[in-house]
């Protein structure tokens, strides 16, 4: 089964200035009073995550192990009119790809859990090399908890159109014996009452719960800043939303 991550024109569907604006939102909200002027994304994918801070004003470098993604958000970039550094990594050897140290070092968009927990808390190791001294780490996911606890199966997105096109999105979640789930992603593209096409992806998963990233994050001498929802302006209780956010700010 192909991966959503080779198909960049599908990944970004939905994607708009609406949902744009609302990601920039959160970045103003959360790093307000943060001293942080660069910033290193270790899985920027596309950059729908993170190409807002360059329109504030940051100097933003991002990695990602798939071409596909790098290529789309150099193109995005370019639209946005903001500039952006770019090379390809992978996240668990991130420092043997740059010897930079940055204000902030991150991972967006639920790339962590594509790898077993183990190597999640190495990747935070090797993330840290790069932050300097009062630095922050940086990390958005799903809500591993709430998935696990509720062992919901079906996830549907609303509807959205692209011109007289009319896309629905759903995923079915399976849910593996030795811990792991697989998201089987469906794209059904329907126009003048008649589908047209239809695009199936499937991605697997090693759920990560949130107490395994914060007490790894404090014991390799960080301070917790904000452990919320992303985007920061949602008010439901986290634990009770599907996506959070945590900032953490090394020592000095």
């Amino acid at each position: 089964m192909p991966s959503i991550y080779d198909r960049a024109e599908i990944y970004d569907l939905g994607f708009d200035e609406r949902k744009w604006q609302v990601v920039r939102e959160h970045w103003e909200r959360l790093l307000g009073n943060a001293k942080i002027d660069t910033v290193l994304d270790c899985s920027i994918g596309t950059g729908n995550l993170t190409l807002q801070l360059a329109e504030l004003g940051k100097k933003v470098t991002g990695s990602d192990l798939n071409p596909v993604m790098l290529n789309k958000c150099r193109q995005k970039a370019q639209e946005k009119g903001v500039s952006v550094e770019l090379f390809s990594s992978d996240f668990r050897r991130i420092n043997e790809n740059t010897n930079k140290k940055y204000d902030c070092v991150m991972s967006t968009g639920n790339s962590l859990p594509y790898v077993p927990n183990e190597e999640v808390i190495d990747t935070l190791h090797k993330m840290d090399l790069l932050v300097r001294s009062g630095g922050y780490i940086y990390i958005d996911t799903r809500n591993w908890d709430k998935i696990i606890r509720e062992h919901q199966r079906f996830y549907f997105y609303p509807p959205y159109y692209e011109k007289d096109v009319r896309i629905d999105s759903f995923q079915v979640w399976d849910y593996i014996e030795d811990g792991r789930i697989t998201f089987n992603i469906v794209y059904s593209f329907e126009k003048e009452m008649q589908i047209i096409k239809r695009e199936i992806f499937e991605e697997t998963y090693f759920p990560i719960k949130r107490e395994v990233l914060s007490n790894t994050l404090v014991e390799m001498g960080y301070e917790i800043r904000q452990m919320a929802n992303f985007p920061l302006q949602c008010s439901l209780p986290i634990d009770d939303f599907e996506w959070y956010c945590i900032l953490a700010q090394k020592r000095m």
